[in-house]
């Protein structure tokens, strides 16, 4: 067997904003193996500024794969345990080259086309005006699960948009989740998530920065509305310190990003660290490539878990790949009568 690997840049659409910046470009690799006839494709996604494994000797780890891939694949994943996102990447190059159709992981109704998964509609940060019409558009989509980037501009006006969603429609019609990627301090934390409260918010993603064990356990222990881990379960590699961090923060939710935590072998960790004491989760994308979401989407449909899913991320992209993957009001579907056009 045979592996090789290439750089890709894909470019959004539009600048998309987060409390870490805006967001114009974003960088991932793909892993070929070949063996024999058979292909298998798999997208190592490490993101920029977030990934703990955004690090100068990464291409460097992808040759080193490449030169000893024919390792046992858990001897080869343990090696990696510091490069989450290129064990991501390992996991489907193997399950692609094992199946008969390189793009189809996780046999299920899903990629027969006789079920779908409910997601979120995502909003990103930027101007009142622009964050007003992506909410309208995806209510218009069918979306009843909104999840709003906050952080970026003024409280007052995420508020006020907030507010301005609620006083149309209750919280039976619309669920409203925020993610705050560490935004808040946390002398003012607990204040902002009261304010929060008020309009039935049902979850928020990392109020603070991670890293601040102790005052992240105080706001989940008195927290008006349920708290989600989401930075906070980056850099985490040993079972030990994943079952440490979930004891002593006690979150309501923790949301897990494959490429981001060790993939579907690091994710399944921590869903069953978290349902050991009722801990709630749901899984997200983060800016994968259209390979990239094929192989969590059908990941995550084997889990039968029924909240909505943060998978809503393929169309972003100028350059992503045609693929079967489409959004249909709020659920992610894989329509066989696509075809893929997956070119490097």
């Amino acid at each position: 067997m045979n592996a090789f690997f290439q750089k890709y840049i894909l470019n959004f659409k539009q600048a998309s904003g987060t409390s870490r910046g805006v967001l114009r470009t974003k960088e991932t690799y793909f892993l070929k193996l070949v063996d024999g006839n058979k292909v298998g494709y798999g997208e190592c996604a490490v993101f920029k500024g977030l990934s703990s494994d955004d690090r100068p000797d990464y291409e460097e780890k992808l040759a080193w794969l490449c030169e000893n891939i024919n390792k046992n694949i858990d001897e080869l994943l343990a090696e990696l345990i510091e490069f989450p996102s290129i064990q991501f990447g390992l996991e489907q190059a193997f399950l692609s080259l094992k199946s008969e159709n390189p793009y189809e992981l996780y046999p299920s109704k899903f990629i027969k086309s006789e079920d779908s998964i409910k997601i979120n509609g995502l909003i990103w940060m930027g101007s009142e005006a622009f964050m007003k019409q992506q909410i309208s558009e995806k209510i218009k989509a069918g979306f009843s699960t909104l999840k709003l980037k906050i952080g970026s501009i003024d409280f007052e006006t995420e508020i006020s948009l907030l507010k301005s969603i609620r006083n149309e429609f209750s919280s039976a019609e619309i669920e409203l989740r925020v993610d705050a990627n560490g935004g808040f301090l946390p002398s003012e934390a607990m204040e902002k998530l009261k304010r929060l409260s008020d309009l039935e918010i049902h979850s928020i993603e990392q109020p603070i920065k991670q890293g601040q064990i102790d005052e992240m356990a105080q706001l989940c222990a008195k927290t008006p509305i349920p708290i989600a881990l989401d930075e906070e379960l980056i850099g985490v590699f040993n079972v030990t310190d994943k079952q440490e961090i979930l004891q002593t923060i006690k979150p309501q939710y923790i949301i897990l990003k494959p490429s981001l935590v060790g993939g579907f072998k690091g994710s399944a960790e921590w869903i069953q660290l978290a349902e050991t004491q009722n801990t709630g989760w749901w899984i997200t994308s983060a800016l994968e490539s259209n390979i990239g979401l094929n192989a969590i989407a059908q990941w995550t449909y084997t889990l039968k878990n029924k909240l909505p899913q943060g998978l809503g991320t393929g169309s972003l992209f100028t350059n992503n790949f045609e693929s079967p993957l489409e959004v249909k009001g709020e659920n992610l579907l894989y329509n066989n009568n696509k075809k893929w056009n997956f070119k490097i």
